[in-house]
């Protein structure tokens, strides 16, 4: 007798994504339970970039009770009730650097609410930041490790302690850093009772989640392009909502009464995203393989994926090491009417000038930014200055990196001073300084490194 059915949502396909976009997720995953008796649901929450982390570490270091998501409440009160009254599952690596302060943010927004106390899971076990592993550190990132401040040390975990979390009773899963798929894997291994070398199963579970994992790039957000591709109602574009079966192929669609669209394109868009060789995929609960895969349109706004296939699994975690990068200064100053482009380019001549000592990046946006190089060459090869020639409205922006505060600070003053010392009519200066962090990624075996989960209680921290 086939296992019921599996339906999973995702709520946020980054830190910072909108946090109205889990309600009609929600409302969708309600909806087909009472669709469809015995089915289970799960709404996911992919909120964790490499960058994140780091940052959220910062906090932390900073503050003991901070780095987990900034919006964490904001994201979860419009749904918390629902799902809760539901039965629907919820996992996200909202944890970043604090699941367990994350765990207790949840607990006070319930009672806040006036919900029964949530019993939520805590996975641990990715954070490699301590002094016990710096030996293991060392080992496997090399010597260039010796003379870096570390600021953070992360593995990436897979979808087991997930699993095991929800197979224990828990309606909530924290995690730090996990693989972004697994956090759709994982409520699949607890509801098909897949084995850990179920490769097949396994890859075509991790493939729904990384259609799930961006949010409303599969949806038609990141796929938009007007003229060539376009999408209806991209303003109330909706999320993503996966039907899972138990041989690990998968149904896409979006959230009901939403915008945008789900076609054989924007699935395949997302399939290919982010996946440098799909013979080999690698993640840490299977190597998938989706050179033989199969999409095919079965409704409106609903693509079948089957035929993934899997390998076994890496012998190695892939660790993220942030490091202290120093400083980055930023400036920027507008320029408009004849010739600005030509007074943007003069005050960058200016800047030059005034900054030998500084590998300074220089930006006229509007004339060459994106397709600009660090080291002018794209900029300088343009018609010269004076030429009349360009935009009436150009945005001049000036960056630099420095171990020394000091020394990067001084691109701050400069570009501030071209108010009345640079060319005429310049204007709208913003400028920033901010702490720079560089990253180094290393593998080291994977049993080194030790997944598990707890069950948080209300007063634990």
């Amino acid at each position: 007798m086939a296992p019921p059915p599996l339906f999973i949502g995702c709520g946020a396909g980054f830190s910072g994504d909108r946090t109205d976009a889990a309600g009609p997720v929600v409302d969708t995953l309600v909806t087909r339970l009472r669709q469809r008796p015995g089915a289970r649901a799960y709404l996911m929450f992919e909120t964790l970039a490499e960058r994140t982390l780091a940052l959220a570490q910062l906090r932390r270091s900073k503050d003991p009770s901070a780095g987990y998501e900034l919006l964490l409440e904001d994201l979860l009160e419009p749904v918390l009730a629902r799902c809760l009254e539901h039965g629907i599952g919820i996992v996200g690596n909202f944890g970043a650097a604090n699941p367990p302060g994350a765990a207790q943010a949840i607990h006070a927004l319930a009672r806040r609410l006036g919900l029964p106390v949530p019993r939520i899971a805590v996975i641990t076990g990715d954070d490699l930041s301590s002094p016990e592993h710096a030996a293991l550190l060392r080992e496997h990132a090399g010597p260039e490790l010796d003379n870096l401040q570390v600021l953070s040390a992360n593995a990436y975990l897979g979808a087991r302690p997930i699993a095991d979390a929800f197979q224990a009773g828990a309606q909530i899963v924290v995690a730090g850093r996990v693989a972004d798929p697994a956090l759709a894997l994982g409520p699949a291994m607890a509801h098909f009772g897949w084995r850990d070398d179920d490769w097949d199963r396994l890859a075509g579970g991790t493939m729904a989640g990384h259609l799930l994992e961006c949010g409303a790039q599969v949806t038609g957000g990141y796929f938009a392009d007007p003229g060539l591709k376009d999408v209806p109602d991209l303003h109330a574009v909706g999320f993503p909502v996966v039907e899972l079966f138990e041989d690990g192929s998968c149904i896409v669609g979006k959230a009901d009464g939403t915008g945008g669209m789900v076609n054989l394109a924007t699935v395949k868009e997302q399939l290919l995203y982010e996946v440098h060789d799909p013979a080999a995929y690698l993640t840490p609960d299977v190597v998938a393989d989706i050179t033989q895969a199969q999409v095919e349109a079965v409704g409106e706004n609903t693509v079948a994926l089957r035929g993934v296939r899997g390998h076994a699994r890496p012998a190695t975690l892939k660790v993220n090491v942030f490091h202290d990068g120093g400083w980055l200064a930023e400036g920027e100053i507008s320029y408009a009417g004849p010739r600005a482009a030509d007074r943007a380019r003069l005050a960058a001549d200016v800047l030059r000038k005034r900054l030998p000592t500084l590998a300074v990046r220089y930006d006229v946006i509007g004339v060459s930014s994106v397709f600009g190089d660090d080291a002018g060459r794209t900029l300088a090869a343009l018609p010269s200055p004076g030429s009349g020639t360009g935009p009436r409205d150009a945005r001049l922006r000036a960056a630099a990196a420095h171990p020394d505060k000091r020394e990067a600070q001084r691109l701050v003053r400069e570009v501030t001073a071209l108010y009345t010392c640079g060319p005429a009519a310049g204007g709208g200066v913003r400028t920033a300084l901010t702490p720079r962090l560089n990253n180094l990624s290393c593998y080291v075996p994977r049993e080194r490194v030790t997944p598990a989960f707890h069950l948080a209680g209300e007063g634990d921290q």
